[in-house]
């Protein structure tokens, strides 16, 4: 069976490399290989180390290289550069065959047995295309498909839209001046806000869907591609519409995009046998939540925890520290910082310091650059062996492949998205008008998924994470975060021994 063949030559591998850093290879493989011959979709989970690090990967190329159909392999294009240069050439010569690998955004033909490797750009803008018969979809880093999938789905218009749709329909000119007039005037009366966006309110929805009505005596299938998406999209319930404010320019662009991405992937899933490796997209093996929210159903679930040996953390939670919405909460923080550095320092990697609100990043900021000068750095690459990086979320797991990984990474507050965003309220207020619990269907998985992935590169050295957000030990849900961080040692003093390896077979959490 194609099982015992994929063990054998793996485990060749393995031990030919001489260095087994995953522990799990042989049973991923086996299952990638049963989903292959008995067409039966799986759900992997490995920890977020694991993806952080890839090296899972050959887990699934040997099973895909060693099955005769065709196969499509889904991942991002970083991903695949390393995949194309060094994984499939070093197991194909091991393998002692080259299986055809082609990256075209089209399908090769009827009589193509290899396998193509495509972006989730390109697999979504075309899946319809891709009919390979009895063949497979295995998709590397699903933690992001519903982003992916929500982004693929958007719809975005703006100055030069607006200016198509003019030249389409020349005799309606005066409709579309007076419209677009009447939605700058509104937009531009929000509020400023860090996101620089908002939420259509319902006097800009009726402008939208005057100009709808007032187009539809023409032939709206003349006009822009654009407009096209968009009215197909404005018109189905459960959109979340806003608008991107660009007040130098004196311009906006509109979005419209699915709130539940769910009926569009389900319909992928029902005609594709799919294999979808996540790094902790739910802290249970069995995955409902997520089930649920990407619509898949009848799969195999599989979770491989973290190696408490080599992926463990030293997690510090101090106790006392005020709420993150109280006055004290800067200046405290920022002695539990202070000391944190001097402990650290002349360990010969940055340190990485999480400040995701705005002004409490710029304060912190220049307080540390007066005490620390130069070492101190804002969301930016370059850095020295000594360098302080402070950051917020998104550019932080942007670059977290890009810098050496910290021996130190200090979390100020939990990345629970933000109500302020009018993107994260419209969604809110979705849950809210079904009557469901927006916070845990929402809020917290999003909060975990991303602490995983931020704190993956320290536990490449197994350093110290710093969380100095109290509410992971006063609110009812800090259980499920701390319980999303394991392995770890958690310890709430700060001493010299530290950041020193002794200090982690105090392990106490699996």
């Amino acid at each position: 069976m194609l099982e015992v063949d994929v063990h054998q030559q793996l485990h060749a591998f393995l031990r030919d490399q001489g260095e087994v850093r995953w522990p799990h290879h042989l049973s991923v493989a086996r299952l990638v290989a049963r989903a292959l011959r008995l067409q039966r979709s799986a759900l992997i989970q490995v920890s977020a180390a694991a993806r952080y690090r890839g090296h899972y990967r050959c887990s699934y190329l040997v099973p895909l290289l060693l099955w005769p159909d065709p196969v499509v392999l889904v991942t991002p294009a970083a991903v695949q550069q390393r995949l194309l240069q060094i994984d499939i050439p070093k197991l194909s010569e091991w393998l002692g065959f080259k299986k055809p690998v082609c990256t075209v955004q089209q399908w090769p033909g009827p009589h193509f047995s290899g396998l193509l490797i495509l972006s989730p750009q390109e697999w979504l803008a075309q899946r319809s295309d891709w009919t390979i018969g009895s063949g497979l979809v295995l998709l590397d880093g699903v933690d992001e498909l519903e982003s992916w999938t929500r982004k693929h789905l958007t719809v975005s218009l703006d100055l030069q839209d607006w200016e198509q749709l003019r030249w389409c329909y020349p005799h309606q000119t005066q409709l579309l001046r007076g419209a677009r007039a009447q939605l700058t005037r509104s937009i531009f009366q929000h509020p400023v806000n860090p996101y620089g966006c908002a939420l259509l309110t319902e006097g800009e929805h009726q402008v939208l869907e005057h100009l709808h009505h007032d187009l539809l005596s023409c032939d709206l299938s003349m006009g822009p591609k654009s407009w096209q998406r968009f009215w197909q999209q404005y018109t189905r319930p459960d959109q979340l519409l806003w608008t991107e404010i660009h007040r130098q320019q004196g311009s906006f662009t509109l979005h419209c995009a699915p709130i539940d991405v769910e009926p569009y992937l389900r319909a992928i899933w029902e005609q594709q046998t799919t294999v979808l490796f996540g790094g902790g997209v739910n802290v249970q093996a069995s995955a409902h939540l997520y089930e649920k929210t990407l619509g898949i159903e009848d799969v195999t679930c599989v979770q491989f925890g973290a190696d408490r040996h080599t992926e463990a953390i030293q997690l510090y939670i101090p106790d006392g520290l005020p709420m993150p919405n109280t006055p004290e909460f800067q200046a405290r923080i920022m002695i539990q910082i202070r000391d944190l550095l001097a402990l650290s320092r002349g360990l010969g990697r940055p340190t990485v310091l999480v400040i995701d609100d705005l002004p409490l990043k710029a304060q912190i900021a220049a307080l540390l650059a007066a005490e620390f000068g130069s070492r101190v750095q804002v969301e930016t690459p370059a850095l020295g062996q000594d360098s302080i990086l402070v950051t917020g979320w998104d550019y932080w797991l942007q670059v977290q492949h890009h810098v050496p990984a910290p021996p130190l990474l200090v979390i100020a507050t939990l990345p629970i998205p933000s109500l302020e965003d009018p993107r994260v309220a419209g969604r809110v207020a979705y849950y809210k008008r079904r009557r469901q619990d927006w916070f845990r269907l929402y809020l917290l998985p999003q909060t975990l998924r991303m602490l995983q992935d931020a704190i993956a590169p320290a536990r490449e050295q197994q350093g110290v994470v710093a969380l100095l957000d109290a509410r992971v030990i006063h609110r009812s849900y800090g259980q499920q975060i701390l319980d999303a961080l394991s392995p770890y040692a958690r310890i709430n003093y700060l001493d010299s021994s530290l950041f020193t390896q002794s200090a982690l077979p105090l392990l106490d959490h699996a």
